[in-house]
C-alpha cells in the first residue's frame, strides 16, 4: 500500500500561468491576470485563457508515483466530431516520460454559428504516473492545452518541493489558436512548446484560440509580465473574424507595441505575420464553419473586391512596413514572415486538415523552423556572447 504525501498546490509550483485563482476545490490557473479578465467581451475568451496551454506543475522529488486530482472542463462543438480527452505530459529532467488522460469532467457544448454555450457538469478524476526512478529529479506535469483544468490535489510517495530556477530565459509569446495548440496531440507537442524546448527557454504561452485581436488588456498583461524575450503572432484572427478594417489596423498594431514597450523598452521583440492559409490569403473574412465534409473545415465568405477589408496578404505587407519603420528607433524590434515557418512547400507536404489549423506534424514543422530561425545563431533570440 502506497504511503501518500499530499502537497498543497501553490502558485510557486506553477509555471506559464499569470494568475492562480483559489476555488472551493483547489486552484485554477489563468493565462491572463484578474484585471484583464474583468474586461473580457465574451465567454469564449474566458474559456480559452483558462485552457492552460504551456502551463505546468514543476517540482523536485524522489517520488516513484505521482497522482494529480483534477476537474477538467472539456469543449465540444455542435456538428463536429467529439475530440479525444486531453493529454497530461510528464517530463522528468526535461524528457517526456509518461502521458495519460482523465475521463469525465464538465463539458462545454458550443454552437459555432451562434457562439452560444451550454455547460454539462461532470465528475473529477485523477492523472496517474507510476514507475518513476527513485532518484532526485525535476518533474513537470504539462496540463492539457485544450481543457480548463481545476487542480484539486497532488499526491506523491516522497516529499515534494518547488523546482529550482535553472536560470533559463523567459519567453513570452502571444498568438492565435495555432499558438494555443489547435490540433497538436499533447501539450508539449504544440509548436511553441517544441520551439521553447529546442531554444532552452521557459515558455509563457499567451496563444489564445480565436482571440489574438490586439486587445489592449492583453498588451497590458504582456507589459507587466517579466520576460527576457517577447514575440507576437498577429493577423489570422483579425481576418477570419472580420473584426477590423485596413484603416484601423496599423494604429492598433502601433498601440499594442507601444504598450509592451512601456514595460520592456529594450527586450528583444519579434513580430510574426501569419503562416500560409490559402483560404484567407486574398479573401477577407468572416470565416464560416463548413460541415459538408465528414470533418469540420472552414471557408472564407468575405468579398475579395472590398479593399477596405483585411486579408493575410495585406496584413503581412503592413506588419513588414510597421516594423521596418519602428526599427529605425528600436533596434531590438524584429519581423518574421510567417510563411518562412509554414509556406507553400510545407502546405504541399503537410496540408491544413481543416483549411485553417496545422495538425501535430504541422506543429512540429513550425516549431523546428521557429527554433532554427529565431533561436539559432543569427536569430533575434540567439544567446549573445560577451
Amino acid at each position: 500500500m502506497t504511503d501518500w504525501i499530499t502537497t498543497p498546490i501553490e502558485p510557486r509550483m506553477l509555471r506559464g500561468a499569470l494568475d492562480v485563482e483559489r476555488t472551493a476545490r483547489g486552484v485554477l490557473p489563468h493565462r491572463l491576470p484578474a484585471r484583464a479578465r474583468k474586461q473580457f467581451p465574451d465567454g469564449n475568451l474566458a474559456m480559452v485563457e483558462a485552457q492552460p496551454s504551456g502551463v505546468r506543475l514543476a517540482f523536485r522529488t524522489r517520488a516513484t508515483a505521482v497522482e494529480l486530482d483534477v476537474l477538467p472542463t472539456k469543449t465540444v462543438y455542435q456538428g463536429a466530431p467529439t475530440p479525444p480527452d486531453g493529454v497530461y505530459d510528464l517530463l522528468v529532467d526535461g524528457r517526456l516520460t509518461g502521458q495519460c488522460s482523465v475521463a469525465g469532467g464538465n463539458v462545454n457544448v458550443v454552437d459555432m454559428v451562434t457562439q452560444s454555450m451550454v455547460t454539462r457538469p461532470g465528475p473529477a478524476g485523477t492523472a496517474r504516473f507510476t514507475g518513476l526512478s527513485a532518484d532526485e529529479k525535476d518533474v513537470e506535469i504539462w496540463l492539457p492545452h485544450r481543457e480548463v483544468v481545476e487542480l484539486i490535489a497532488l499526491r506523491t510517495d516522497a516529499p515534494v518541493e518547488a523546482a529550482p530556477d535553472h536560470g533559463r530565459r523567459a519567453w513570452l509569446h502571444h498568438g492565435s489558436s495555432i499558438s494555443h495548440g489547435s490540433n497538436a496531440d499533447s501539450p508539449t507537442s504544440t509548436w511553441p512548446a517544441l520551439a521553447a524546448a529546442r531554444g532552452g527557454v521557459e515558455l509563457i504561452n499567451l496563444g489564445l484560440g480565436g482571440n489574438a485581436l490586439l486587445d489592449p488588456f492583453v498588451a497590458r498583461a504582456m507589459r507587466d509580465t517579466p520576460a527576457d524575450l517577447i514575440s507576437l503572432k498577429i493577423g489570422i484572427n483579425l481576418v477570419n473574424m472580420d473584426l477590423m478594417r485596413v484603416r484601423g489596423f496599423a494604429p492598433a498594431v502601433h498601440g499594442f507595441l507601444d504598450t509592451i514597450r512601456e514595460g520592456h523598452p529594450t527586450t528583444p521583440l519579434l513580430v510574426v505575420s501569419p503562416i500560409l492559409c490559402p483560404i484567407q490569403e486574398d479573401t477577407p473574412g468572416p470565416l464560416a464553419p463548413d460541415f459538408s465534409a465528414s470533418n469540420l473545415s472552414f471557408r472564407a465568405v468575405g468579398d475579395p473586391s472590398d479593399r477596405s477589408r483585411l486579408t493575410l496578404t495585406i496584413i503581412r505587407n503592413e506588419l513588414a512596413r510597421i516594423t521596418a519603420q519602428r526599427a529605425a528607433d528600436d533596434p531590438n524590434l524584429h519581423y518574421l514572415d510567417g510563411r518562412s515557418l509554414y509556406g507553400e512547400q510545407d502546405f504541399a507536404e503537410l496540408p491544413l486538415p481543416d483549411r485553417l489549423h496545422p495538425d501535430s506534424a504541422g506543429h512540429r514543422r513550425i516549431g523546428e523552423h521557429f527554433a532554427e530561425q529565431v533561436f539559432g545563431e543569427s536569430g533575434p533570440f540567439a544567446v549573445k556572447g560577451d
